[in-house]
């Protein structure tokens, strides 16, 4: 149900990383690294199930929004997620 914008104590502005910002140029990342990434963590910290898939439903759109600025690779085996760096020009 919604809410009143005064019901909060205090509200943020809607701002993600570009990929610039977020990914290393030299490096390849899984949907669940980013996800940590875009949480302010880093790529291989430990976080619960139920957290990870919090995370990764913002990373999804997140990846989907900056497409264009991205490459993406096949995984290593057919077990493995892909992974997703930037686009180089």
């Amino acid at each position: 149900m919604p809410r009143p914008k005064e019901s909060f104590d205090e509200t943020f502005p809607c701002e993600f990383y570009t990929p610039e910002e977020l990914l290393d140029p030299e490096r390849m990342y899984t949907i669940g690294e980013i996800a940590r990434l875009l949480q302010g963590l880093e790529p291989d910290a430990e976080v619960d199930e139920g957290t990870e898939a919090v995370i990764v439903d913002w990373a999804v759109p997140w990846v989907m929004i900056n497409a264009e600025d991205l490459v993406i690779a096949e995984p290593p085996t057919e077990e493995d997620p892909g992974y997703y760096g930037l686009r180089e020009d």
